[in-house]
């Protein structure tokens, strides 16, 4: 089972055999009659599918917002594809032998299947199909226990002090927090956490590193994968030193989202704040100031670093959002006020972090970085909007447009690269 879960559907010899499956199935029932009448009806079968795809794809997209903006371009591709496929599936039912009829049937759901994981394939944050289903098969890791003697920070940035041991791993370890992080505060009902060690942190006498408290997607998982792969580069340049990076759930179910808030939603709030950060200044082995303390996200969970980085400065020194959503509920605000703020638009307004920025300006020392994929049109004016209100605040803010990069894959790691570039000299990794 866990082989089936960990197959790779993103480039892979699974992806690529899906492929042409489909596209064996869909040639044997395009040629199923002799003659022009049969041609003529096979071609107005997928133009017919093929705008029905479209149809179904601009209402979802644009009528329904179902995505929450809009969509890869692959998607307009793959959906009128897998429309046009079913229609010729379908029409094979009709006057045929039992065993077209069966192969139409197990048409369907092929043809969908295909679609979904070519769509998939083009965003590349499920990049297995346990993933895409929301299964997590990483194994538990107990972090070390850190050294109570080492808990003040150092006077010298780590990096000058650093000598890596023969024995330093070539990469870290990334699984799921044994035993979880405690939600004893919020009761927040979060998916298991977790946890990227980067080689520093794997050796004897290990020192204290900065820590990263991460927030994925909506709909997302709290997956230390991509993280993890970023560190890793990072690691391999830095003599094995990078954070500790911890990712936590601010969802509770991929099909939700509570906002990053403390409401009827759910205390998600009082969860990162008062459960995960004690937790993890306590329970890890990293550095205590808030320098060394970063809040980060991607989309959804970029939206949420926004919001904490702004909201507890004297926490989180600095703030990395990777195509952030511009505020609380920015996809459906009308529903959101009129739901959880129960119409009223200034505590709505309150929530939202360049209101929050801008109410707690200037910010003497807190660091920010937002990027965004170039090509994300949905993204890019509200991640410049929180760019400027965080430069209005007065912090030492960057902005950064990922080259080639949508709401993909390419956008997370290009915007965590680019982060940890501009934050390592301020967490002592690198030199100014």
């Amino acid at each position: 089972m866990r082989f089936v879960l960990e197959l790779d559907v993103i480039d892979g010899p699974f992806l690529i055999a899906m492929y042409a499956l489909a596209a064996i199935v869909l040639v044997y029932l395009l040629f199923r009659g002799p003659g022009w009448a049969w041609v003529l009806t096979v071609i107005m079968l997928l133009i017919l599918g093929s705008l029905i795809g479209i149809a179904v794809l601009w209402i979802g997209v644009n009528v329904l917002d179902s995505f929450g903006g809009p969509v890869d371009d692959s998607a307009w591709f793959w959906v009128p594809a897998a429309f046009a496929g079913i229609t010729v599936a379908i029409w094979n039912l009709w006057h045929s032998r039992w065993w077209r009829k069966l192969i139409a049937v197990l048409a369907i759901p092929l043809f969908a299947a295909t679609a979904a994981l070519g769509v998939n394939a083009a965003y590349g944050l499920s990049p297995t199909l346990g993933s895409m289903f929301h299964i997590s098969t990483a194994d538990t890791i107990d972090p070390p226990m850190p050294d109570p003697a080492t808990i003040v920070d150092p006077t010298e940035p780590l990096y000058a002090t650093w000598v890596p041991p023969a024995d330093l791993p070539a990469t870290g370890e990334i699984g799921i927090v044994q035993g979880g992080v405690p939600n004893t505060v919020s009761g927040f009902a979060a998916r298991p956490a977790q946890i990227y060690l980067p080689p520093a942190a794997l050796v004897a006498d290990a020192p204290r590193l900065p820590l990263v408290i991460m927030m994925m997607g909506q709909p997302g998982d709290p997956d230390a994968s991509f993280i993890g792969d970023v560190l890793d580069e990072f690691a391999a340049e830095h003599d094995g030193l990078a954070p500790i990076a911890l990712v936590v759930d601010q969802l509770g179910d991929p099909s939700d989202d509570p906002l990053c808030l403390d409401s009827s939603l759910g205390k998600v709030e009082s969860y990162v704040m008062l459960d995960v950060v004690p937790w993890a200044k306590q329970r890890l082995g990293v550095l205590q100031g808030r320098q060394y303390t970063t809040v980060a996200g991607y989309s959804n969970g970029g939206g949420c670093a926004a919001y904490f980085g702004a909201k507890y400065p004297d926490v989180f020194g600095n703030l990395l959002a990777v195509s952030p959503v511009e505020y609380p509920g920015a996809e459906h605000p009308d529903d959101v006020l009129a739901e959880v703020f129960d119409g009223n638009q200034v505590a709505y307004d309150m929530v939202k972090p360049a209101n929050i920025m801008a109410a707690k300006a200037p910010y003497p020392d807190s660091v920010a970085v937002f990027t965004v994929g170039e090509g994300d049109s949905a993204f890019v004016g509200g991640t410049e909007r929180l760019a400027d209100a965080a430069t209005a605040a007065a912090m030492q803010t960057t902005l950064f447009l990922v080259p080639g990069a949508d709401h993909d894959v390419v956008a997370l790691t290009g915007g965590l690269g680019k982060g940890f570039d501009v934050l390592a000299p301020r967490l002592g990794l690198a030199a100014p």
